[in-house]
């Protein structure tokens, strides 16, 4: 039987259908915490330590989380993710998917880039020019979203609505990443998830948010909706512009008819698009991993059941 290590600090519902998934492909999964791991560079030792492969490194690793934390522990988690992809072991998102979409700035850079429909942002380190950039925007009659450059399911996200707001305006560990609030269409509030794997959109869900946060972690109720072709088109062109093996693509499509990337997750949760999709994910994304990173024949288990 082979063998995966999945990493994560908490495996939660995710981590058990994976587990699942990957043993209805002949592989045991193991639970690690990059936090556990750790390079020994003796030459009568394998030089990355993981946990429960301390014999042999696993056939490959599906990295379901990165931990937090300073810059230099940061950095090093991403060393054992990049270390084991120059070992030969595929790493499902690689350490360079990660690092391009953890960092929102990269990820907007990456994404215009690519040409594609992002709403406009600024990545300033002065404060006095993010405060113009601010009152230039909100006299113009935009509003803003004030970001942390590295987050994850809206934590630390605030609306620029007026000057008073200004006065808290804060940066993000001396960065102030600032982006043009896109005004959805329709009543309320919602954006569109979709779920890109291997270069093809999987399925989609709309989420509709509380508030102007759309993330289910928040409350968003998730619903299907029909995954056109020119949403399909911008997902994956989005996942291809961060080199990514699957992805969750949010997309907004504003008053005027236009959608907007707004975010590419490399780490994406699928428990609320499951939900509404009928489509077990973790069943296509291990099949995705085992198929052409390890060789195995397609199973085709994509159904609904866990």
């Amino acid at each position: 039987m082979g063998r995966i290590a999945i990493f994560t600090d908490d495996p939660g519902w995710h981590g058990k259908q994976l587990r699942l998934a990957f043993a209805n492909r002949g592989y045991s999964a193991e639970y690690v915490s990059l936090t556990e791991c750790r390079l020994q560079l003796e030459s009568a030792a394998l030089p990355i330590l993981i946990p429960r492969f301390e014999q042999t490194l696993p056939d490959a690793v599906f990295v379901r989380g990165v931990p937090g934390g300073s810059l230099e522990e940061v950095v090093f988690y991403l060393d054992i993710l990049h270390a084991l992809k120059l070992a030969g072991i595929p790493v499902y998102n690689d350490g360079r998917a990660v690092e391009r979409s953890v960092d929102k700035g990269m990820t907007s850079y990456l994404l215009h880039r690519a040409g594609l429909p992002t709403p406009a942002t600024w990545v300033v380190r002065d404060r006095a020019e993010a405060l113009a950039i601010a009152e230039r925007e909100l006299k113009a009659g935009n509003m803003l979203i004030s970001k942390p450059l590295f987050g994850s399911q809206g934590e630390g996200i605030r609306r620029i609505e007026k000057m008073t707001d200004l006065f808290w305006l804060t940066s993000s560990h001396g960065i102030y990443y600032l982006q043009r609030f896109v005004n959805c269409e329709g009543d309320g509030y919602s954006d569109t998830r979709v779920f890109v794997i291997n270069g093809q959109a999987l399925t989609a869900m709309r989420r509709r948010g509380k508030s102007w946060l759309n993330n289910v972690a928040r409350g968003a109720s998730c619903e299907q909706i029909e995954l056109i072709d020119e949403l399909a088109s911008l997902a994956i062109k989005a996942t291809a512009a961060l080199q990514m093996d699957y992805a969750g693509v949010d997309i907004i499509k504003d008053r005027q008819g236009q959608y907007h990337v707004i975010e590419v997750n490399s780490i994406p949760a699928w428990k609320g698009l499951e939900s509404v999709c009928g489509i077990n994910v973790a069943e296509c994304l291990a099949e995705d991993l085992v198929v052409r990173y390890l060789g195995q024949r397609p199973v085709g288990l994509n159904s609904d059941a866990s």
